[in-house]
């Protein structure tokens, strides 16, 4: 039985939540068995948030990520406070553009200038939890694309779609570049 155990983590504010939602729907319709939770502090936008993924080809014991098979940082604080649960020889993904310290730790470490690219290619910073979440399709192979897009076509509106869409394939391309 395959199991993996997904962290993103950053700020209220950055679109964590949803980026696990998405991903945990995309993952339902690739058959698999999934559980996605979240959490962030009382006042949501910036502070502390993350959302976790739990995909498995079996039953799912217990709903909560204990040791991150994947963790995504999506800004410093995320890093240091979440690399401890990272187990050895998985995959950290890190957004580099407002993470700049990155940790001595036995694990793949993925720099996906996700905010940067956001702000100079889509003209806002809130694309980039889709451009990290394009990355992390790409790395992990956890879902397939079709699956992600169908999962796209039922979160957002059509008003949102192609955009999302778009930050999402540019996340995919700057993680082929890795």
């Amino acid at each position: 039985m395959k199991k993996t155990e997904i962290r993103i983590s950053g700020l209220g504010g950055q679109g964590v939540v949803i980026a696990g939602q998405v991903l945990g729907r995309a993952a339902v319709y690739s058959g698999k068995n999934v559980v996605q939770t979240q959490s962030y502090g009382a006042e949501a936008r910036g502070s502390a948030a993350k959302s976790e993924v739990i995909v498995s080809d079996g039953k799912i014991g217990f709903p909560m990520v204990r040791k991150c098979d994947v963790l995504v940082a999506m800004n410093q604080e995320a890093v240091d406070r979440n690399v401890k649960d990272l187990k050895e020889d998985s995959t950290l993904i890190i957004d580099n553009s407002v993470a700049k310290n990155m940790p001595e730790i036995k694990a793949r470490i993925v720099k996906i200038p996700a905010t940067q690219t956001a702000e100079t290619e889509f003209g806002e910073k809130l694309y980039a939890n889709m451009i990290i979440l394009g990355a992390l399709t790409r790395i992990t192979k956890i879902v397939d694309r079709e699956s992600m897009m169908k999962a796209f076509e039922a979160t957002f509106s059509k008003k949102t779609l192609d955009k999302n869409i778009e930050a999402f394939n540019r996340g995919m391309q700057l993680a082929d570049a890795k």
